[in-house]
């Protein structure tokens, strides 16, 4: 028995709990995991799960010694990675899940410089608006904007998206431009809806200018849950859209979208870099996280906080 791949089965097990997709993000077959699982108990003398028909339990016993081998196997990814000369550099696979707009706006076109400084990380990115399970889909991280839902995973705060409300001159010739966002909840008025992946419905959006707060929804012939697709939408003419400037730039800049409402004020999007809780944070996706926070605050989107704190994130 490789007790190295038995620790990794073992833990794998716990996080998703089931055999079969601790299986299938560790590339082994069932047999393989349980073997190695049922080969660990009878070196330690000891149960660590408890199997029925539908689920795997951790014994009192396991969850201590899950304990013990996450901190091992962190400590033992950090030992090869802190090693003196070429391989001091970060190094494996770092499984991530973005959401579409970033990805592609901001993080894709940065990654040539993250390659450079880090050639030995290879990046599986996932790129999405969906929740996405950590524990049971095996991703390091995702990255997602929005308040903490809950104290499940642990959260670091690594922007804060500034937001603007825009239309297309097409959507603004049809329409006519509102001068209020009260407007907006006019029978002529439509805004393009996009659905939160946490909740599958379209959230009315808070603006404020001096004393007066208003919460606006508006009326939608087309609602997404995709940004690039809402961006899409919007641009399209379907309706007005609620946006971080960094999305909107580009399009500004060549006059296929028109900012509305500017002298009231939208509270920034938080952006959280989420991850599982009770597991040590491997060199390489400490230096992903921070590369994150350094390109955003390059991008106008820093932080003020960037401490970790616990949480999920939509």
């Amino acid at each position: 028995m490789d007790r190295f791949d038995a620790m990794q089965a073992f833990a794998r097990v716990v996080e998703a709990g089931s055999f079969t997709k601790a299986a299938e993000t560790l590339h082994m077959s069932k047999t393989t995991v349980t073997q190695l699982v049922q080969q660990l108990e009878a070196r330690l003398r000891v149960r660590l799960l408890n199997r029925t028909t539908r689920k795997v339990n951790v014994t009192a016993d396991g969850a201590i010694y899950y304990e013990r081998v996450i901190k091992l196997l962190a400590d033992m990814d950090d030992a090869e990675t802190g090693l003196s000369g070429a391989s001091a550099l970060p190094r494996g696979r770092l499984r991530v899940d973005v959401p579409s707009p970033l990805a592609r706006l901001i993080l894709v076109p940065a990654l040539p410089e993250f390659h450079a400084r880090y050639p030995d990380i290879q990046i599986d990115m996932g790129v999405s608006d969906r929740i996405v399970d950590i524990i049971d889909e095996n991703v390091d991280c995702v990255v997602r904007g929005g308040e903490l839902l809950d104290q499940s995973l642990m959260a670091r705060r690594v922007a804060d998206l500034q937001l603007g409300v825009f239309a297309a001159p097409d959507y603004l010739a049809r329409a006519g431009t509102p001068q209020h966002p009260r407007e907006l909840e006019d029978s002529h008025h439509r805004v393009v809806g996009f659905l939160w992946a946490r909740t599958g419905k379209p959230v009315p959006y808070a603006l404020h200018n001096g004393s007066e707060h208003l919460q606006i929804k508006g009326r939608h012939v087309l609602a997404v849950d995709d940004g690039n697709a809402y961006l899409a939408a919007g641009l399209a003419g379907m309706g007005v859209l609620w946006l971080p400037r960094y999305m909107s730039h580009a399009h500004q800049a060549r006059g296929e979208l028109v900012a509305l409402f500017e002298d009231w004020q939208l509270e920034p999007m938080p952006l959280y870099v989420a991850y599982p809780p009770n597991r040590h944070i491997s060199q390489k996706l400490r230096v992903f996280i921070n590369w994150i926070v350094e390109l955003m605050a390059h991008h106008g989107n820093g932080p003020e906080l960037a401490e970790p704190r616990s949480g999920t994130v939509k």
